[in-house]
């Protein structure tokens, strides 16, 4: 039966994407500083060169680099140079943390089983953006957050786990975003750990846990 997925490896090599403040990626970091999450974060990319995530990336050493899109004539070239540029640090994984692009097939493909992304609700529901805002006007009582490998379906590839977190009365998008990005913090280092661990593999015919078939993403408590 064919494997596609990271090999256990301590310390994991980890290359970060991100677009924006980077805090999940903060999150990562601070967890490989307290010894909870066995890995080595190699190399933070933005597709922004102003991305405040690349200055606290720089502050710790890391190596980071910008990608800027309007440098390339489409989304194919701009995919294959992007990931020329995360060979180059030969990841284990490649974390998608606020990365707000759309990859492209051939990308996704280059990466199968290797690449994986946080989504702020509970997949399969409220796929793209503005989730929180999405899930108040459904009058849903319950948000969270999904932690999933990428496919070429859109926030539709296998979810390794989720969080989560009710709606209270009076939440309005940014209160209910606030809590559920307290929750993608830890579920984010959680999984990263468990893959870390080698108890993560997706396979020809579904995703793995422990070595067991499982049809349902792992749940975690919210914190």
């Amino acid at each position: 039966m064919a494997e596609t997925g990271v090999p256990p490896a301590t310390p994991l090599r980890l290359v970060v994407l991100i677009s924006g403040r980077g805090s999940n990626l903060a999150a990562i970091l601070n967890a490989i500083e307290t010894g909870t999450l066995p890995a080595q974060v190699v190399a933070v990319v933005s597709n922004r060169a102003d991305a405040a995530g690349l200055e606290h990336a720089r502050e710790k050493y890391i190596d980071t680099l910008a990608l800027d899109a309007a440098d390339y004539p489409d989304r194919d070239s701009y995919d294959r140079a992007l990931a020329g540029l995360i060979d180059r640090f030969e990841p284990d994984l490649v974390v998608l943390a606020g990365f707000m692009r759309i990859l492209t097939p051939g990308f996704v493909r280059h990466y199968a089983g290797r690449l994986i992304n946080i989504h702020p609700s509970l997949l399969p529901h409220f796929r793209g953006l503005h989730t929180h805002q999405r899930v108040l006007e459904a009058g849903h009582e319950e948000h969270g957050a999904s932690v999933h490998f990428v496919t070429e379906e859109l926030d539709g590839g296998p979810v390794i786990a989720q969080v989560r977190v009710p709606v209270r009365p009076g939440d309005d998008p940014e209160s209910l975003a606030a809590r559920v990005l307290a929750q993608e913090h830890r579920l984010y280092t959680r999984v990263i750990r468990w893959i870390a661990q080698g108890r993560v593999a997706l396979r020809d015919d579904g995703l793995y846990f422990d070595g067991q078939k499982i049809s349902q993403p792992r749940q975690l408590e919210a914190g």
